[in-house]
Order: structure tokens, then sequence, then C-alpha cells
């Protein structure tokens, strides 16, 4: 009961009183929505609404990025200009990161069809300053497949990708990091954020050394022993603090070259998983 209590509380902050009770609401119907039936969800912290799926892990994302504000860690940025968004789901992170920094532009990935289609749809009203990219971010070029194997609780917010095996079709496009900062007519990435389910153990194992100094801040959450040994690897001695904010390690250039802090950052419940 407790936690309930912080969890509404910390709701009616962030997103304000009436929206609350509709996403509370929202919540409760939700297993009594058919599958193909959707919602909107207005927050103070996206400019535009939101389009939520019924019977998908889309109201649990938009907890964790809204009423939880995950990326919250992030806002202190002073001018954010170049903002990479790789794992974007349906484009929650990507129109918190918009709204927050107003002179924005953000590269938005996303391999998964479906979850590609709402990310279109949340994203189109910011017009120019969207660049939507149905891929995956891999560390090079190559063909892959949605994988069939299971990764988290299964749903729309843990998909991943493959290669594609001998004589296999691809039908997904990969694409490295480099390219796509190469690409985007900017020398700096101000923020890049990866959620990639497993996916950052291919990305920081190699090709990365091209461009992970052009990087100012950096959000990753990690999947495994492993992914956290290569990472931490690849971004030793470059200048980077560290610091840890709810399930997100959090990388901020430092004026001291291979300074390093560990701290926690702000308290906050964590999203209550059905």
């Amino acid at each position: 009961m407790a936690y309930k209590v912080r969890t509404v509380a910390v709701a009616v902050t962030n997103l304000g009183l009436i929206q609350t009770i509709v996403y509370l609401f929202q919540r409760l119907r939700r297993h009594v929505l058919a599958k193909d039936d959707s919602f909107v969800l207005v927050t103070k912290r996206a400019l535009h609404p939101l389009k939520c799926r019924a019977g998908t892990s889309d109201l649990d994302v938009f907890g964790q990025i809204f009423v939880h504000r995950e990326y919250r860690c992030l806002d202190d940025i002073a001018d954010a200009r170049l903002i990479i968004d790789c794992g974007a789901n349906v484009g929650y992170s990507s129109a918190y990161f918009l709204t927050h920094f107003p002179a924005s532009t953000v590269i938005c990935v996303e391999p998964d069809p479906g979850n590609y289609r709402a990310l279109e749809s949340n994203l189109c009203p910011y017009k120019e300053r969207v660049k939507a990219l149905q891929c995956a971010v891999w560390s090079g070029n190559t063909g892959l497949v949605i994988s069939e194997a299971l990764f988290g609780d299964g749903r729309e917010w843990a998909r991943t990708v493959r290669e594609a095996r001998p004589g296999e079709e691809p039908t997904i496009s990969a694409i490295d990091i480099g390219t796509l900062i190469r690409e985007s007519g900017h020398e700096r990435v101000s923020v890049l954020k990866i959620d990639v389910e497993g996916a950052e153990e291919i990305i920081f194992s190699s090709n990365y050394a091209d461009w992970i100094d052009l990087v100012d801040n950096l959000v990753i959450e990690l999947h495994g022993q492993r992914c956290e040994s290569l990472f931490h690897a690849a971004i030793a001695g470059r200048g980077y603090s560290i610091s840890r904010c709810d399930e997100l390690t959090v990388c901020k250039k430092s004026s001291v070259p291979d300074q390093q802090r560990v701290l926690r950052i702000g308290a906050a419940p964590t999203l209550e998983h059905p």
C-alpha cells in the first residue's frame, strides 16, 4: 500500500492530477480492452498527445518515462542539439527529449514493425525535428531479422534482433552509430540513449572507437555481466563520469580526463510491472 501511495504521489507531481487519474484509469482497464484498441495519454513533459496501444507494454513504457522520469538524469544538460535514440520503441523517450530540449533534433531507431508504426504516429507532430529509421543499431552493416528467442517478458518493449542465418532472407537493416553521426550533419552527439535489449554486446564489441569520443552524454541500460564488462572497457579512460539512475548507467563528459565517479542519482520508485 505504501508503495502505491508513493507511486500515485510521483504521478501527480510529474503528470498533474487530472492526467494521473486518466493514467490510473487506463491501467485499471487495460486487461479488458481488445488488443487492437488504443487510447491517448497527455503529459506536460511531451508537447503532443501520445498514442498508447491496449494490451501492449506501451503503458508501462509511459510509466517509466513520464511518471517515474527515468531520464531525469539528463535534465541538467544545458544545450542538447543532436540526440540519438537507439531502441526508441514507440517514441516516448524521443518525445521526452524533444520537449525538454527545444533546440534538439532526434534520430530515433526502432526495428520492430509494430513499435515503429506507433513511433511514427507519436512523433509525426514534431515534423522536421525527427528522423525515424526502421532498422537496428549494430556494430556494422549486415542483414538482420526479429529474433524468435524470448527476451525479458517477451512483450513489445523487449523485442530483439539477430543476424540472418545463411540462406535466410534478412528483413531488417543494421546501422552503426558512426554512420548515424556522419549522416546527421552534426559533429558531435549531445545525448546518445541506448536501450537495445542486449544488442549493446554487439555495439561495444567492435567498431566503436571512431565515434565514442564524439558523444558528450551517454545513457544506457545494460543487460547482463558481459554487456557491462564490454561497455565499461569501451568507455574507460575517455573522460566520462559514471553514475547510476534507476536501471540506467549514465556517462557524462568530465572536465578531467580519466576521472570517473560512481554515485546514485535521486531515488524514485521503479515501475511496478504487472
